[in-house]
């Protein structure tokens, strides 16, 4: 019988992986995948037969070599926790020396670097959105999924759980369900549920979509899709790729970039992703967080709505400048403090 300190580093990566699929969405299993894998074959290339092989001189020696490729420092950062979070369970199934956790040096990344990230602007969305609601495209699938992801902050996985049940048109309603069986899960799981209400002006969108460009289809699973595609329900890199079309500013003008929209490439869906000014579901997300804060929406309400805490939303979501900060959150409250 293999005893848990003979197990090759690539045996223990996928009993690790394989125990916490049950607590953890696909997609976050997949980056720690990926960044796991890169480890083990730093270990099979370094002769490292086994795990209890690894020490706190080993562990130091992979940071080194990662560093030395010239990765980002947030990458970095984010791959020897998730090596920390592996070295914990080689300890707790005593197949390495106990404390070899606490040996892993997560490097400290400066806010600025961790926070730094594309978002779409608040006037670049307001004018999509208007522009949608007065044109032909009203009512489009790219003009509801903005419409839904810039009001409701919802993440990517999100935004593809939702179901045509889930929208509620006389409430003006969208609900955000769990449902892991049936290939939909949310981030935060069960605690990531949550009912999000909308605007008029986002329920009649949502209405006038279902009722002409919303395809009438079924998953594998019997559910019916809100946002659907031929297929039934569309894959995550599908909904990236329409938030990139929604969000192409050439949508509504002229290009910023010199192309000509009728033989541009990036007009492409397998090439959206490069046009410089279109956004995934992440960077709309961001600029909807930022927008809410702005709007002076209370930051405890904002939290709920987007299913974040308040301390990530400040670190990673709030994309606001110091201007941005003063002009539109705190001059507002000029008035409170004048004496006379």
């Amino acid at each position: 019988m293999t005893t848990p300190e003979d197990m090759t580093p690539r045996e223990a990566w996928h009993r690790y992986l394989d125990g916490r699929r049950t607590e953890i969405t696909e997609e976050t299993a997949s980056t720690y995948h990926y960044r796991l894998k890169l480890f083990v074959e730093w270990c099979e290339e370094n002769d490292i037969e086994t795990v209890s092989e690894l020490n706190g001189w080993v562990l130091d020696q992979y940071e080194s070599a990662r560093s030395g490729e010239g990765i980002a420092a947030t990458t970095l950062h984010n791959e020897m926790e998730t090596i920390e979070k592996f070295v914990e369970y080689l300890e707790r199934i005593e197949a390495v020396d106990d404390g070899l956790a606490d040996r892993v040096n997560i490097p400290d990344v400066p806010t600025d670097q961790k926070s730094r990230e594309t978002k779409l602007e608040t006037d670049r969305a307001l004018e999509l959105i208007r522009y949608y609601r007065s044109s032909e495209q009203a009512g489009s699938r790219n003009h509801a999924l903005l419409e839904v992801a810039w009001h409701t902050g919802a993440r990517l996985g999100g935004l593809r759980a939702l179901d045509l049940r889930d929208f509620d048109a006389s409430e003006q309603t969208l609900e955000f369900v769990h449902r892991p069986e049936t290939d939909t899960q949310l981030k935060n799981k069960h605690n990531g549920e949550r009912i999000v209400g909308i605007r008029d002006g986002v329920a009649e969108t949502l209405q006038r979509y279902i009722g002409s460009d919303r395809w009438d289809k079924h998953d594998d699973h019997g559910r019916q899709p809100l946002f659907s595609s031929l297929q039934g329900r569309p894959s995550t890199n599908t909904i990236r790729g329409w938030m990139y079309t929604a969000t192409f500013p050439c949508v509504h003008g002229s290009c910023p970039h010199g192309h000509d929209p009728d033989d541009c490439e990036f007009r492409s869906h397998t090439h959206a992703s490069k046009c410089p000014s279109s956004r995934a579901p992440h960077h709309v997300r961001t600029g909807s967080i930022t927008w809410h804060q702005d709007r002076s929406v209370p930051r405890e309400v904002t939290a709920e709505r987007v299913n974040a805490s308040q301390d990530v939303i400040d670190q990673f979501y709030d994309k606001a400048t110091k201007r941005e900060r003063m002009e539109l959150r705190r001059r507002p409250h000029l008035e409170k403090l004048e004496i006379e």
